[in-house]
Order: structure tokens, then C-alpha cells, then sequence
């Protein structure tokens, strides 16, 4: 048994609900730029030590709760679990980025590759139900997972890249080898998304983090058309809830009308879209995620309240003269760097909540 949700103004305004205030949460809000999450990261040992047992999975996803009046947790784990329950060997080495021993550069290595069996990725479920017992109904949790095209990528290079030059060359010299891909990511994803919507999971998003590095025609064949499988076998209702889905794709500005058609609740967007066109845009088909470029953490207060309330001001009223809502959460355009000074975040978060009221008010 979970506690009844004390704060649900993320969920409603995932659903374009009314809102007391615009809702705030953001982007590895769980992380390095926290004194307590390095300490954490320290007892574990190391990245994968933390992010695979239950306990210090739930104690970081509750350090910026802790911290910051935020309005939705989300579930600390890392977007590679999947590929790593494939057999493909994650490791993370002390000062870089993730790393695949076992990458996918033959044929023969894709005729190998199959969905997982979700039981290898039980520490992830039993994560969820131990955060959500943590919180005891102070904020909704979000699972996620990478896009299967952003897992495709990490798959073929074996890491991080700079120019995608190894699944690119896949893509286009063998996109039979790249579709393969694709089909068992997006099943796998489905998979472990559901699980962890079973698990407890009260909203889940799916980071399409690489698909703004796609050609258009490319971003809709590799990338848009394995997202879109993915939603559509989502679990949307469960213990009598809907379950809200995200779906951000870092640089998908460009294809902002066809990923609102995707069927997702949410859109998240990057800091390159003005969100009051996309407002526009999208109309009454999605809510809309975002879009504060993080590095305006690094300026002074008084600028990072100015730079708030610009981000507000150009989505407006969330209530339409008609009384109709559209939804806004408030976020970053990408997730926090590492080197944010952690008091800036109470200036972020304050002001969201203060404008936001500010500009219901008014209207």
C-alpha cells in the first residue's frame, strides 16, 4: 500500500488539468552538483554500485527533494540498464562517460542481440517500490528510459561520440542491421517501462537524447517511428491512475508538430524552441516540458529570476479565455551540469512557484 499523492500538480498538468502553480522538477536533478549524492556515490563505490542497489537508488532520489520544493521525483537509475541486461558489458570508468566492453559493430553481434529478460533488471523495479514507499505521497515518481534510437547509438559506437560516425555508417551502408536494432530496443524499452509503471512508477518519459543528430527523413525512420511503437504499448492506466508519458528529444525542434502526434501526454523541449510558439503549435494535443537553458544556473540570482520568469512569460497563462487548460511543467532544456552551484536551484525553484502563481493571478 502507497500513500495518497500530497502534491499532484505535475500529474494534472502532464494531463492539462488545472494547477495551483506551474510545476518544477528537473533534469538529473539527482547528481554531482549535490554535496550528499557525491557522498552517496562515495559509500557505493562506484556509479554502477549505486545506481543498482535499491537503497542508495532511493536515497539520492530523495536528496533534491530534501533540498528543493519540487514538485515530481525521478526514479535514479542510468538510460544503459537496458543494453547492459543485454549482455553488451556497461562499465563507468572514474572521470568519463559510460562505456560498452562489448559494442555492436558485426553482423553477427545484431543476429545475437535479443530483449532481456526484465528479471535482470529487477534492482530497477525494486527501486521504484522502495522510492515510492520513501516518499509516502509527497510528490509523484517518474520512471524513464532511453528512446530505442539513443540506446541504438550507445550500442554501435560502444560510447559517448562526438560525430556518430560508427552508427551512422551502420545506418546508412546497412540499415537492415539498424532496424533489427531498433525493433528489439523498442520492445525491450516498452518491457521495461511497463514493468516499472507495475512496479509504481506514476509517470514515465522517454529520452530520446541523441535524435536531434538525425537528418530529417532519417530523425523519422530510425528514431520517430521506434518512439512511436514504444508509446503505443505503454501501459497509460494502472491501479485505476493514468499514467502520464513524456517524450523529449534533445534538438527535435524542427519536428515539433509530428512528435506531438507521437500520442504521448508530454513534450519535452530543449532550450532552442520558444516555448510560447510551441504553445501554439501544439495546441490542445500535448502539454509541453521545459525549457530553461541550464547554463543560466551559473549566473547570479537576480539573473536566474529574470530568466525564469521569461521562460513563463512566454508560455503565459496556463487557462485559455475559453477556461480550457494547457500544461506546463517547468524544467531544464537538458539535465543540470555537475558544476551548478546547488543554492541556485532554490532560486530556480522559488521562482517558479512564485511567477507562476503571479501570472494565474493576473489573468
Amino acid at each position: 500500500m502507497t500513500a495518497p499523492l500530497k502534491n499532484d500538480a505535475f500529474l494534472r498538468a502532464c494531463l492539462r488539468q488545472p494547477t495551483p502553480h506551474t510545476p518544477v522538477w528537473l533534469m538529473r536533478q539527482a547528481g554531482r552538483y549535490l554535496a550528499e549524492y557525491r557522498e552517496t556515490r562515495a559509500r557505493a563505490g562506484s556509479f554502477m554500485g549505486l545506481a543498482t542497489s535499491p537503497a542508495f537508488a532511493t536515497e539520492v532520489t530523495l536528496q533534491p527533494l530534501d533540498r528543493y520544493a519540487l514538485d515530481a521525483a525521478i526514479l535514479f537509475s542510468d538510460i544503459l540498464t537496458v543494453p547492459d541486461a543485454m549482455g553488451l558489458g556497461l562499465s563507468f570508468a572514474q572521470g568519463e562517460g559510460p562505456r560498452f566492453e562489448r559494442p555492436l559493430r558485426h553482423e553477427d553481434d545484431v543476429a545475437r542481440l535479443a530483449v532481456p529478460d526484465m528479471a535482470r533488471l529487477r534492482y530497477v523495479f525494486d527501486a521504484v517500490r522502495s522510492i515510492r514507499q520513501a516518499l509516502d505521497g509527497r510528490v509523484p515518481l517518474i520512471g524513464f528510459s532511453g528512446s530505442p534510437w539513443t540506446l541504438g547509438c550507445y550500442m554501435v559506437e560502444g560510447a559517448g561520440s562526438d560525430d556518430y560516425r560508427l552508427v551512422k555508417t551502420m545506418m546508412y551502408a546497412r540499415p537492415d542491421l539498424m532496424h533489427r536494432i531498433l525493433e528489439i530496443n523498442a520492445e525491450a524499452v516498452a518491457q521495461y517501462l511497463n514493468a516499472q509503471i507495475e512496479a509504481g512508477a506514476q509517470a514515465v518519459m522517454i529520452f530520446d537524447s541523441w535524435g536531434g543528430v538525425l537528418a530529417d527523413g532519417a530523425f523519422q525512420r530510425f528514431s520517430l517511428a521506434y518512439t512511436r511503437r514504444v508509446v503505443e504499448r505503454l501501459h497509460r492506466q494502472h491501479d485505476g491512475q493514468r499514467i502520464p508519458c513524456i517524450v523529449f528529444t534533445k534538438g527535435g525542434g524542427p519536428w515539433l508538430d509530428e512528435i506531438a502526434d507521437l500520442g504521448a501526454d508530454v513534450v519535452g523541449l530543449d532550450w532552442t524552441v520558444n516555448l510560447g510558439e510551441a504553445r501554439r503549435r501544439v495546441g490542445d494535443r500535448v502539454a509541453l516540458q521545459g525549457n530553461l537553458d541550464p547554463n543560466v544556473l551559473f549566473a547570479p540570482p537576480e539573473v536566474i529570476e529574470v530568466q525564469v520568469r521569461e521562460v513563463l512569460d512566454r508560455f503565459g497563462p496556463p487557462q485559455r479565455p475559453d477556461g480550457r487548460w494547457d500544461g506546463h511543467i517547468f524544467n531544464l532544456g537538458h539535465g543540470i551540469s555537475q558544476f551548478t552551484p546547488a543554492e541556485h536551484v532554490n532560486t530556480l525553484v522559488d521562482t517558479v512557484h512564485a511567477h507562476s502563481r503571479r501570472l494565474r493571478q493576473a489573468a
